[in-house]
């Protein structure tokens, strides 16, 4: 993924298929403790395109570093996308632990500017467009991964981003599932299919499958034919990481990897995606076979270090057409899950940071902003 993106931490959500037919129902009044549950409704329709942009929008941002209580609801000017840009009416962003990283300040790169809209993908409708873009088109429902966006995050009503980093949301996803999914699909995917190059048949462990990048990797290696082996966080997360698919999950902290692996694949282990670094990273890495390879996304620390006859790659993810095309070809081939955790409004950004603090999060955390 882009830089310093760390994988995240794992927890806690209801379960819900994407098979086309079952966007959310929100079960309390503010939805910060939302649960999801299924209706018989494809997504909703697109909202109306206005006949004005309003110049001024509400976002969740920051004025300094610190923790949840620095983010606080601003009223700024609605970014203007320039030749090469859309602009974004969103419905949903979806929250992560790089989007902690930001506002704490421990990822920032030292040319933030204040106030600091956070938030790196999301879903709307496209209501403008630069005029040397061919392939996106004002009304358009799509979705964006744009890691330190250089006119915003997607914690505002609107966005303006490359028109490169912008795709249709495939038919099977709601706008809640659509705005949690663009940098955790590419991300798990891009490592599945060109880090590890994961083949049928092939043995593999992904480490820290109860995160929200692990938990798509676990279903994206099972449906290029692999076997996989995981590793998740307590024993609820070795309960969410199963019903997701993995032929065998284990503890990562508590049970013995080498004595699992030997276990799963006696002649060892053919390929370790990492989420999680440490020294549990270290025990997956002992039991590949000689040959053998590993990836992990950049920001995954400590960094696993080299070693003699195994490959070792840290990868970004890349968010382009090609990617956008291929993310959403393995949505519809692999029947995917997208575990929703708690959907908050963008007023209850604050609170969203808050439960993402407390850490072990099962399932991907969105902000509702329509």
């Amino acid at each position: 993924m882009a830089k310093k993106l760390k994988a995240l931490a794992i927890d806690k959500g209801s379960m819900v298929k994407i098979r086309g037919t079952t966007p959310p129902t929100y079960h309390a009044s503010h939805l910060g403790e939302a649960t999801m549950t299924p209706r018989t409704v494809a997504r909703a329709t697109a909202p109306a395109i206005p006949r004005e942009i309003p110049a001024t929008m509400r976002a969740a941002a920051i004025d300094r570093f610190g923790g949840p209580e620095v983010l606080s609801i601003h009223t700024l000017p609605v970014p203007e996308p320039n030749a090469k840009e859309v602009l974004i009416a969103l419905d949903t962003a979806g929250v992560g632990t790089w989007d902690a990283g930001q506002r704490s300040g421990e990822w920032a790169e030292g040319k933030e500017d204040f106030p600091l809209v956070l938030g790196i993908d999301g879903a709307g409708t496209v209501v403008a467009v630069g005029k040397g873009v061919k392939h996106v088109a004002v009304g358009d429902y799509v979705y964006s991964y744009s890691y330190s966006n250089p006119k915003g995050g997607f914690y505002a009503e609107y966005v303006a981003v490359a028109a490169g980093k912008v795709a249709p949301v495939p038919d099977a996803l709601d706008e809640t599932h659509a705005g949690a999914l663009p940098a955790l699909g590419l991300t798990a995917l891009q490592g599945v299919d060109d880090a590890l190059e994961l083949e049928d048949g092939e043995s593999v462990i992904v480490h820290g499958a109860s995160g929200n990048v692990g938990m798509l990797a676990v279903q994206f290696a099972k449906q290029r034919g692999a076997r996989v082996l995981a590793t998740a966080s307590g024993p609820d997360g070795v309960d969410f990481v199963r019903r997701l698919g993995a032929d065998e999950v284990i503890d990562g902290r508590r049970d013995d990897i080498g004595a699992a692996a030997k276990r799963f694949a006696p002649d060892g282990i053919d390929a370790v995606l990492a989420f999680v670094g440490g020294h549990e990273l270290t025990g997956c890495l002992d039991v590949l076979r000689r040959g053998g390879r590993a990836a992990y996304p950049n920001g995954v620390e400590p960094k696993p270090r080299k070693r003699r006859g195994l490959r070792i790659k840290a990868y970004d993810a890349e968010a382009g057409r090609r990617e956008f095309e291929r993310l959403g070809r393995a949505i519809e081939s692999a029947h995917l899950e997208i575990p929703i955790a708690e959907v908050f409004t963008l007023e209850n950004a604050a609170k969203a940071h808050e439960r993402l603090d407390r850490g072990h999060v099962l399932g991907r955390m969105v902000l509702r902003i329509r």
